[in-house]
Formats: structure tokens, C-alpha cells, sequence
């Protein structure tokens, strides 16, 4: 595959990939509640002859080539977030969803990719599998899928994903590859329940307060951090809500705290959400209350195959040059923060050979100053042909290189 021919198609899509693009922004949905979403990249999709398979709640499948040999899996998530917009963009959601994250740019980058790779097919030395999931904000949907089999009929030797990057200083359309190992922290969100007894906050003897077992267990938390982990246990808890009582003379029942924990091995995950159940637990009854601590959705680690990572980079090389391609390394040297952000794809990285990659899609200095997540946000629709056509050669290179 000739990489600057394939480059060279993806640019002459820009008008197609912008299109689709503002299509999904200005329809954004969340969760596994994507009805539009799934729709349209359905017939886009089918219009481009895919056989298209619905995978999990919310989720769609298709493959090219020659559905024989090797199978390379290339990923976007579709999924928006539930804030209210505020970019000023003339394609902005006005349903009170947007698309803070970037999944927009990407679903319309795998829809370009699913466009080459299919008037490529011929050329492709095995199969590649799109996937587009929901949910990945919920850290859901991925999971959802593996469960549903997406891995399977036909089995895949080795994955991708790119996730755009707003806000910093990198030439739009540049590629940062990440090193082998954790480039993604694994998530946990929790909810932790304390019950007390209560009466009236004039005789605090009768009852048994909450709110000052609650504030006993948040100050205890930070302990794991400071007193229980070794300097080089990378690990974030954070308590961002605290929910009790309705009168200023009135002891409540009960008082529920909610946060999320952010780790970078498996390891640490597990010790501090055991640690976490016990100190919430010891301390309420240190107050004569008890308190119950839940977990809900969240992610592993993500991890990059080494070998993986190393070809990744060299195909990324040969299509868009050493100017646009960073390595993990280059960034860090930089100066560039790192971040703590979790991702869905992590689960397939558990399974299979996996690789992330990020896509600059926004300087400051040229009026994307703001990041992901935040209501004001704006991506570089120039970073949209690089990302298509990554996703398309670095799918066809790995194939052709391991048949």
C-alpha cells in the first residue's frame, strides 16, 4: 500500500469527513442511547457496501478484505456527554448533550477509514474489523461488546485506537504513539452509604450523626495516599460529592458520599478499594454508624503491546512523516502534562494486542484553548484526513507484515 496515495485519498474526503463529522456534533447522544447515532453511521455505512452487525446494546460491526487470515481491529467511540454546550460553533447541539470529547471527530474518521479500506479491499492481506461503541463515557460500552462476542466470528489478533486532543500546543493532524505499557489509568467509581440514627440537633445523644462519620471517613480516604502507598503508586482518590441532611436543626439517617479512583496497575486498584471498604466501614463504627461502600462502572488499565507500539509507530512514520509523528517519549521531553484520564478501550487492551493513539486536533494560539470536557471546547476538523487515513494504513501495514 503506497502510504502518500492513501493520504492523499483521505485529504480529497475532507469535505465528507467534515460533513459527517457536524452531523454527529450537532446530533449528540449519550450513553447507550445513541438512536441517531447508530442510525446514521448504519447507512453510512451500508451505502459504502458493509455488511453491518449490531454487537451489545449499542454498538455496530462490520469487516473488509478477504475474511481470511489475521484480523486487525480499528475503533471509535460515538458517544457524547451530558453537558450543555457552549463553543458558539454553528453546528452546536442544542439538546443539552455534546460532544466534549471528540467522539464525533472519530466516529467520522473511522467512517473515512471504512470508506479507503473498502475501495482498497483487494489489497487488504487479511481482515479489518470497525467497531464503533457506545458508552464509552460511562466506561460501558466496550465491555458490553466483548461480552456480546466482538472479538470473535472472526477473532482479533491485534487492536487500535485514536483519541483526539484539544488545547495543546502540537501542529494539528499530529500523532503522539504511545509506549508500551499503561499510557491509561484504570477507573473505579464508588459510592460510599453511611447510616446513622437520626433525631432532633438538640440532643445529639439520642441518635447516632452521620455527617460526622462522613467527615471522618473522607479526611481517613486520604490516608491511603499519604501512609499506605509506596511513592511510586500512581493513584488519584477523589470524593467529589457529599449528600445529607434537609434542616440545620435536624440530625439526618444517612449521608452518601460519591467519587472515583484512578490507578495505574492492577495491583494498587485492588489494595485500595479494599482499604477504602475497610476504612469507611471501621470508621462509621468508630461513630455508632455503619456505612456500605458500592462500586460501579469502570476500567481496567490500558496497556500497549510493546511490539505493537513499535510497529504503530514506524507505519505512522511512513504515511505522515517525522514532523507529525511523536513518539511517548518526544512528548513527555516536551514539557507536555501528562493526564489521569480513563478509557473504555482499556477492556479490549486486556484481552488483545493494543495500541492508543492520541491525534492533536486544537492549538491554543489558533483558538482551541480550551480541553476536553469542558462546554466551550472546539476540535481541528484538519486533524480529521490524518486520523482517517491512520486508521486505514496502520490496519493494512500491521496485516501485511503479519500474515
Amino acid at each position: 500500500m503506497d502510504a502518500k496515495q492513501l493520504l492523499n485519498e483521505s485529504e480529497k474526503y475532507k469535505e465528507q469527513l467534515i460533513n459527517n463529522r457536524r452531523y454527529l456534533h450537532e446530533h449528540a447522544e449519550t450513553g447507550f442511547d445513541l438512536t441517531e447515532t447508530i442510525a446514521y453511521v448504519k447507512a453510512e455505512l451500508t451505502a459504502m457496501g458493509y455488511d453491518v452487525k449490531e454487537c451489545g446494546k449499542a454498538g455496530l460491526t462490520a469487516t473488509v478484505g478477504r475474511n481470511a487470515g489475521k484480523v486487525f481491529l480499528i475503533r471509535a467511540d460515538m458517544d457524547a456527554l451530558p453537558i450543555k454546550e457552549e463553543s458558539g460553533v454553528e453546528f452546536a447541539s442544542q439538546n443539552g448533550r455534546m460532544h466534549g470529547c471528540g467522539h464525533d471527530m472519530h466516529t467520522a474518521m473511522l467512517l473515512g477509514a471504512a470508506r479507503l479500506l473498502k475501495e482498497h479491499e483487494n489489497e487488504i492481506e487479511g481482515t479489518v474489523k470497525l467497531m464503533f461503541q457506545s458508552a464509552e463515557e460511562i466506561f460501558e460500552g466496550a465491555g458490553d461488546m466483548i461480552k456480546a462476542g466482538l472479538l470473535e466470528n472472526p477473532k482479533v489478533d491485534a487492536a487500535l485506537m485514536i483519541h483526539v486532543m484539544a488545547g495543546v500546543p502540537i501542529p494539528a493532524g499530529t500523532v503522539i504513539v504511545s509506549a508500551a505499557g499503561v499510557s491509561a489509568p484504570a477507573a473505579d467509581y464508588f459510592e460510599i452509604n453511611v447510616q446513622g440514627k437520626g433525631c432532633h440537633g438538640s440532643m445529639p445523644n439520642l441518635g447516632a450523626d452521620p455527617i460526622n462519620a462522613a467527615a471522618h471517613i473522607l479526611i481517613a480516604l486520604q490516608e491511603i495516599n499519604a501512609r499506605e502507598l509506596a511513592v511510586s503508586d500512581r493513584a488519584v482518590l477523589t470524593v467529589g460529592t457529599v449528600n445529607g441532611g434537609t434542616a440545620a436543626n435536624v440530625i439526618p439517617d444517612t449521608v452518601t458520599m460519591g467519587g472515583s479512583l484512578r490507578t495505574f496497575d492492577e495491583e494498587t486498584r485492588g489494595f485500595i478499594k479494599e482499604r477504602m471498604t475497610e476504612i469507611a466501614q471501621g470508621t462509621a463504627a468508630a461513630f455508632r454508624a455503619k456505612a456500605e461502600i458500592t462500586f460501579g462502572s469502570g476500567c481496567p488499565t490500558l496497556l500497549n503491546n510493546e511490539v505493537l507500539s513499535a510497529d504503530t509507530e514506524k507505519y505512522v512514520r511512513e504515511l505522515l512523516g517525522n514532523e507529525k509523528t511523536l513518539s511517548a517519549a518526544q512528548m513527555n521531553s516536551g514539557g507536555l502534562s501528562k493526564t489521569a484520564g480513563s478509557e473504555d478501550f482499556a477492556h479490549v487492551s486486556q484481552e488483545v494486542p493494543s495500541i492508543m493513539l492520541a491525534l492533536a486536533a486544537g492549538e491554543p494560539d489558533k483558538g482551541y484553548k480550551y480541553p476536553q470536557h469542558h462546554p466551550q471546547v472546539k476540535f481541528d476538523e484538519e486533524a480529521l484526513a490524518a486520523g482517517c487515513a491512520v486508521y486505514a494504513y496502520t490496519a493494512m501495514r500491521w496485516l501485511e507484515e503479519h500474515k
